[in-house]
């Protein structure tokens, strides 16, 4: 009964999976890497969150790229955001 109510409240049916996101800090952001299956792989996909103020803004975004595993996708994920990040900041969210 516990791997049931516990399978439910982390998404998993198995109970011995990998966790489906990976979060990282990196200058203040917070990059959450969630790849997605799609069609035998792993899509890029995530997003970026910023509190400021007290307010919480986040960025969603999934890229087209496709890997085979989901580790090496999180981790393209990761670097995509971080070069976001670099590139436009705060602009990100507008």
């Amino acid at each position: 009964m516990g791997k049931i109510f516990g399978s439910l409240f982390k998404g998993d049916t198995k109970g011995d999976r990998e966790p489906e996101t990976v979060e990282v800090e990196y200058n203040g952001y917070r990059i959450v890497a969630a790849p997605r299956q799609a069609n035998g792989q792993w899509q890029v996909a995530g997003r970026i969150v910023l509190e400021t103020e007290g307010t919480l803004r986040q960025h969603e975004f999934v890229r087209a790229d496709h890997l085979s595993s989901r580790e090496d996708a999180a981790d393209f994920t990761v670097r995509k955001a971080k070069l976001m990040i670099d590139q436009q900041g705060e602009r990100i969210f507008g």
